[in-house]
C-alpha cells in the first residue's frame, strides 16, 4: 500500500509538472506575440512620424491634413470642442428605453447604468457626450499625481488593466462592493482596447468618478492613447457602435484621456503608476508637466520641439552653434531674426520675462509670415511657444524631457537585473532593475510601487524583493483560462491583501471533480490557441524562413537538422521562445533527426489556405501585414468614418511620394484612387484597400 501511494504521488507530481510546463510555454507564446505586435505598432508610427517631420506642405490644406493625421483633437480650442460636441442640441426619442442621466449625478444613476449594461443596453449619445463633458471639466481640476489617504476610508482597492472586459469589472464590484464614501478605488489605466466593451467600462468609471470624486481615482495607461487605439480596436469599435455620433464621442474621449492623472500616492508611501519607472524618473517634474499636451505619448518628437529648443537655448544664452556643433536638425529660420542688442539680466525676473515674451512673439510673427499661416492658428502657436512668468520661476524643461517622463511611467517594465536599459521588447519605455527601484523609493521615502501593464498568470506578482507589485485585473486575457484577474486591497497598515478571480460563468456551476477535468480541458484549449497563433506567425514569414533554412542547407538538399531549425526560426521571428521545447508541437520528429523544411512550410500554407482561398505567397504577405494595413487605413481615415475619401488618399499619397521621390501629378493620383474605388461610390473602404494591396502584390 505504501509503495502504491508513492507511485501515485510520483505520477501525480509528474502530471502536474507537465501541465505547469505546458502552461508556461503557452504563456510565453502569447506574451511574445503580444509584445512583437506592440513593436510593430511603434515602428509603423515612427515611420509615419518621420514622413510628417520631413514633409514640407505646399498649401494650408496639406498643412492641416498633416497636423491632424496623428494628433486629431490635440490642438482643438475649447470653444470649438464645445461646439463640435454639442450634446444639448441632441434629442432623445421617446422610444429610447435605456438609462437617463441628469447632472449632478447620484448613486442611483450609477446603479441604473450598471443594470442597463448587464442587459446589453446602450447609453444614448446625448448622455455619453454630456458625461464626457462633465468628466473632462472635473479631470482638468485634478493634479498630475492624485493623493489618497486610508484615514478617510477603511481600505483602498487598486485594480489593474481591464482592457474592455466588462465582466471583470462586474465581478470586482460583486466581490468587493461598489465605490462609496467608505470604499475607495484606484483604477490603474488601460481601461480600453482588445475587449469589446471598452466604452461601457469608461462610462461606468467616469460616472463613479463624478459621484465620488474623493473616493474614485483613475490613472492614465499606455492604451489611453489615440495612436494605440487606432490599432487595438477601440476606435473602430466605437465608430461601428455609433455611426451617427461616433466621431464626436471619439474626439471627446481623446481629449478626456489626455487629462487623466499620471499617478496616485497612497498615504505618501505607495506610488501607483501604470508601467514603471526609469533612472531619470522625477516625481517633482511629473507633478508640474502640462499632461494635456500629450494626446499620444508615442508622438513625442515634433517639428515644433526643435523650434522650442532653439528658443530655450537662446533664453539660456546659448548660440545655435554651441547647442549643435554638428549642425544636426538645425532650424536656421529662427536664428535669422535679429536679436535685441542687450539681453536683460536674469536677476530682474520681471524685466527678463517681458523680454522673453516680446522676443518669442516677434519670432512667431516672423515664422507665421514665412509659412503663410493664417491668424486663426495664432492661438495654438502662441500656446506652444510662449514662455510664461510661472515657467521661469522653476526649471525650464524641454518637451522632450517631459515626454520621456510620461513615456517611461506608462510603458516601462521591471527586470531582475540591475540597471536601466531601453525596452526593446515593447519598443517603448525602459527596463528598470531593483537598484533603480531602490533609489526611487529612498529618494521619495516610499515603501513600494504598484504597477500594472503586464498580464500575470495569477493576476499579480511581486518582484524586486517585494518592492514592486504588478496587478492585472483582466482575466482570460489571451484566451479563456489563460490567466486569473486580481485586485489588491490596502488598509492603514499598507499591507497588500489580494483577491483573485476568473470571469467564467461555466466554471461556477461545476463540482470539484468536474473542475479538475475542466482545468485540463482549458489548458489544452489555451495551448491549442497559442500554437495556432504561432503557426500563423511562422507562415507569415515563410520567405524569410526559407532563406534562413538555406543558410544551414549548404548542399541544397532541402533538409536541415532539427537543432538548426530552432536557431533559424529564432533568427527570423526574434520572439525569444524556447523553440527546442516547442518543436514537438510544431514539427514532426524523424528517425534521422532531419527536417524537410519545404514540405513543412507547405503544410503550414495548407493549414492557412483551408481558411482563406488565396494563393500561398500572397496570403503570407497579407498575414504578415494585415494589422499594419488596418492601422494605416485608420490613420489615413482621419475623420474615422470607416471610409477613405479621395482627398484623404490624395494628401497621404503626396506624403508617400515625397518620401520615396516619386514624381506623380495630381491627375495621376486621381487616376490611382479611382482605380482602387471598385464600387465607384467615391470612397475607399477597407476591403477595397486590402484588395488593391492584393492585386499589386499579385502583379509583382
Amino acid at each position: 500500500a505504501f509503495k502504491a501511494a508513492v507511485l501515485i504521488q510520483q505520477w501525480y507530481r509528474r502530471y502536474v509538472a507537465r501541465l505547469e510546463m505546458r502552461r508556461r510555454c503557452t504563456w510565453r507564446i502569447f506574451q511574445s506575440i503580444e509584445y512583437a505586435c506592440e513593436q510593430d505598432q511603434i515602428k509603423l508610427h515612427n515611420f509615419f512620424s518621420y514622413l510628417i517631420d520631413h514633409f514640407t506642405p505646399s498649401s494650408s490644406k496639406e498643412r492641416d491634413f498633416i497636423s491632424r493625421m496623428f494628433i486629431s483633437g490635440e490642438s482643438i480650442k475649447e470653444a470649438e470642442l464645445e461646439k463640435y460636441c454639442d450634446y444639448e442640441s441632441m434629442e432623445v426619442p421617446d422610444s429610447y428605453t435605456g438609462p437617463r442621466l441628469s447632472f449632478p449625478l447620484l448613486p442611483d444613476h450609477a446603479t441604473a447604468l450598471l443594470e442597463a449594461f448587464k442587459q446589453k443596453q446602450q447609453l444614448h449619445a446625448r448622455y455619453v457626450l454630456n458625461l464626457l463633458h462633465e468628466t473632462r471639466k472635473h479631470l482638468k481640476q485634478l493634479p498630475n499625481i492624485s493623493h489618497v489617504s486610508t484615514c478617510y476610508s477603511e481600505e483602498v482597492t487598486v485594480c489593474g488593466d481591464l482592457h474592455g472586459q466588462l465582466d471583470d469589472l462586474f465581478l470586482i464590484f460583486y466581490k468587493n462592493g461598489l465605490p462609496s464614501p467608505s470604499k475607495s478605488y484606484v483604477f490603474n489605466g488601460d481601461f480600453v482596447d482588445r475587449g469589446k466593451q471598452s466604452l461601457e467600462i469608461l462610462l461606468i468609471l467616469f460616472t463613479f468618478l463624478l459621484i465620488y470624486p474623493k473616493e474614485v481615482h483613475l490613472n492614465r495607461g499606455n492604451h489611453e492613447d489615440h495612436v494605440v487605439n487606432l490599432r487595438y480596436g477601440f476606435c473602430a469599435g466605437l465608430i461601428t457602435m455609433s455611426r451617427v455620433h461616433g466621431k464626436k464621442i471619439l474626439k471627446m474621449i481623446q481629449n478626456v484621456f489626455c487629462w487623466l492623472p499620471l499617478a496616485t500616492l497612497i498615504d505618501q508611501k505607495v506610488l501607483i503608476i501604470h508601467g514603471g519607472i526609469s533612472d531619470t524618473t522625477d516625481l517633482d517634474m511629473l507633478e508640474k508637466i502640462h499632461r494635456n499636451k500629450f494626446i499620444s505619448v508615442l508622438r513625442g518628437k515634433k517639428r515644433k520641439e526643435s523650434n522650442r529648443n532653439v528658443e530655450i537655448q537662446e533664453i539660456n544664452g546659448e548660440s545655435k552653434a554651441e547647442a549643435d556643433p554638428a549642425g544636426n536638425e538645425a532650424v536656421p529660420s529662427l536664428s535669422l531674426q535679429s536679436q535685441p542688442a542687450q539681453t536683460p539680466s536674469k536677476a530682474n525676473r520681471l524685466e527678463f520675462s517681458k523680454w522673453v515674451r516680446q522676443t518669442v512673439q516677434e519670432q512667431i510673427e516672423w515664422c507665421r509670415r514665412l509659412a503663410d499661416i493664417s491668424d486663426s492658428e495664432e492661438e495654438e502657436l502662441t500656446c506652444a511657444s510662449a514662455v510664461s512668468l510661472t515657467d521661469l520661476d522653476g526649471p525650464c524643461w524641454t518637451r522632450q524631457e517631459e515626454w520621456k517622463q510620461i513615456l517611461d511611467i506608462l510603458w516601462s517594465d521591471p527586470m531582475p537585473q540591475e540597471g536601466c536599459r531601453v525596452n526593446t521588447v515593447r519598443g517603448g519605455g525602459c527596463y528598470f532593475g531593483p537598484d533603480v527601484t531602490g533609489k526611487i523609493l529612498e529618494k521619495y521615502n516610499l515603501q513600494f510601487l504598484i504597477r500594472s501593464h503586464e498580464c500575470k498568470q495569477e493576476g499579480y506578482e511581486f518582484c524586486h524583493n517585494r518592492k514592486v507589485l504588478t496587478i492585472f485585473s483582466a482575466s482570460n486575457y489571451y484566451e479563456i483560462g489563460s490567466n486569473r484577474g486580481a485586485y489588491v486591497k490596502l488598509g492603514p497598515d499598507l499591507v497588500p491583501h489580494f483577491v483573485q478571480y476568473q470571469a467564467n460563468k461555466m466554471a461556477h456551476t461545476l463540482t470539484m471533480t468536474q473542475r479538475q477535468g475542466f482545468l485540463v480541458a482549458l489548458i489544452s484549449r489555451v495551448e491549442e490557441s497559442a500554437f495556432r497563433a504561432l503557426r500563423e506567425k511562422l507562415f507569415a514569414h515563410t520567405s524569410a524562413l526559407i532563406s534562413a533554412f538555406k543558410a544551414y542547407d549548404k548542399d541544397n538538399t532541402g533538409r536541415i537538422m532539427l537543432s538548426n531549425w530552432a536557431m533559424a526560426v529564432e533568427s527570423v521571428l526574434h520572439l525569444g521562445l524556447p523553440w527546442r521545447m516547442l518543436r514537438p508541437q510544431l514539427v514532426r520528429s524523424t528517425a534521422d533527426g532531419m527536417l524537410e523544411y519545404k514540405s513543412w512550410l507547405d503544410d503550414l500554407a495548407m493549414e492557412q489556405r483551408s481558411q482563406e482561398h488565396i494563393q500561398s505567397s500572397l496570403l503570407e504577405v497579407i498575414y504578415r501585414n494585415r494589422s499594419n494595413l488596418e492601422t494605416i487605413f485608420r490613420i489615413i481615415d482621419r475623420d474615422h468614418s470607416g471610409l477613405i475619401s479621395f482627398e484623404e488618399f490624395h494628401q497621404t499619397w503626396k506624403l508617400f511620394s515625397s518620401h520615396m521621390n516619386i514624381e506623380l501629378t495630381d491627375d495621376g493620383i486621381d487616376d490611382l484612387v479611382r482605380s482602387i474605388d471598385f464600387n465607384k461610390d467615391g470612397n475607399i473602404d477597407f476591403n477595397e484597400f486590402l484588395e488593391a494591396f492584393r492585386l499589386v502584390k499579385q502583379s509583382q
